[in-house]
């Protein structure tokens, strides 16, 4: 008896697609989704360039040199060079870039960082040349790697102008030795400069500056929660859509649409209720965020509406496009477990995108949770305005009407039936 209820088992899971997928494919597939991400695999290309821009104060050949290095370093991606010209363009017209400006660029997430180099006095009452490194504090593995880069790049270019003059003052000529007296020499030791081989001295030749996070609460946490919110919101979604379902296999549906009730009105009155459910959802999860982690929901409660309702009614969508796409909830549930966790890895949900290859961030934008939590993030890391909300705005609620335009062509069947 034994070995039968093996055999059973057996021939169910091969005549069941879904499970036989979340057995089989699925494991594969998000082990290859984290692969790209954090092993550099196929079609990742390297490792992601921090994206920077930069600021030169001084002018000099050192800081000069400074740059030219870091132009040079595999790891860094220049959105603008330091006298505000794109790399790729040589228009004159271009304003200059300034600290401001600069600034500016992180705060919007254009640019992670911003280099700018400027001079500093030292303890001998000299100037030493030292970099200010404006930060976006939501990529903390970005801000280690180039406070090293940038450190390295100043103490090689003052270590080679040290060398340098040291080698013109250390080129004594045969014939001013022979004229010179030894009180001429020890006069001109005496004005021999001596030289800090190390480039630093007694100071940081780096600052670090958080542009963002500065005087925020717990902030990385509405991040984490906007992550979460839309992931589940995803799930709550797909849920209530399979209510259609339910009603369609025990014949509810049947007798509603015997009534003066239409298919129209039907999945209108669904995609409403589960908006506003999902509107539910995120707000006691950020009223909950802000009273236990601190998350300032109340200063930024119009954006936060804003983003919150376009993104329930995508939500609510999506959960009506797969319920009106598979027959039983069974397909339901599985198809609903793949699709969303998928996008939430892609989308920045389960991953931080900046992590990713800009050819995954590329990709992740095909789901609307990256457009979600970039809205998001506008609003409670960045504190931008809602008018710079508009791309996200449109790309959701353009999905919001693709997804029910969708699931009313599906719907056609169970009219006809």
């Amino acid at each position: 008896m034994t070995w039968t209820v093996l055999q059973v088992q057996f021939q169910r899971l091969l005549h069941n697609r879904v499970e036989l997928l979340l057995t089989f494919v699925v494991p594969i597939a998000f082990f290859s989704i984290f692969a790209l991400i954090f092993g550099g695999g196929i079609g990742s290309g390297s490792t992601p360039k921090i994206k920077v821009v930069a600021v030169d104060l001084v002018g000099t050949t050192t800081s000069t040199q400074v740059m030219t290095g870091l132009r040079n370093s595999a790891g860094l991606r220049f959105i603008r060079d330091e006298d505000g010209k794109p790399r790729e363009t040589t228009n004159d017209n271009l304003p200059l870039l300034d600290p401001d400006s600069a600034r500016a660029l992180v705060r919007k997430g254009i640019a992670t960082m911003a280099i700018i180099l400027k001079n500093q006095s030292d303890e001998t009452g000299g100037t030493a040349l030292h970099a200010e490194l404006l930060s976006d504090s939501s990529d903390q593995v970005a801000s280690q790697v180039v406070v090293a880069l940038v450190a390295r790049e100043i103490m090689m270019a003052q270590a080679k102008e040290q060398e340098n003059e040291f080698n013109v003052f250390a080129q004594p000529a045969e014939a001013n030795i022979a004229n010179s007296s030894p009180a001429s020499n020890d006069s001109e030791s005496k004005e021999t400069p001596a030289f800090d081989l190390d480039g630093t001295g007694s100071n940081d030749p780096v600052t670090l500056v958080d542009v963002i996070g500065e005087g925020k609460s717990n902030p990385v946490v509405s991040m984490y929660a906007a992550g979460i919110a839309v992931m589940f919101l995803l799930f709550g979604a797909s849920g209530g859509g399979g209510a259609l379902l339910e009603e369609r296999e025990n014949r509810t549906l049947d007798r509603l649409l015997s009534t003066r009730m239409s298919m129209d009105q039907l999945l209108l009155g669904k995609w409403f209720y589960i908006t506003i459910v999902g509107i539910v959802q995120v707000t006691i999860m950020f009223a909950w965020a802000q009273a236990v982690f601190g998350v300032n929901l109340v200063g930024h409660l119009d954006g936060f509406l804003m983003m919150t309702i376009v993104t329930s009614c995508a939500a609510a969508a999506f959960g009506l496009f797969l319920a009106t796409l598979c027959k039983t909830r069974g397909q339901l549930n599985g198809l609903s477990v793949i699709l969303i966790l998928t996008m939430s890895a892609m989308g920045g949900s389960m991953v931080p995108r900046y992590v990713m290859s800009d050819r995954l961030q590329q990709m992740g934008l095909w789901t609307f949770n990256a457009w979600a939590l970039d809205g998001y993030n506008k609003i409670f890391w960045r504190d931008l305005p809602p008018a710079s909300l508009a791309p996200q705005l449109m790309v959701l609620m353009a999905s919001t009407l693709g997804f029910l335009f969708a699931a009313r062509l599906l719907a056609i069947r169970w009219e006809a039936n």
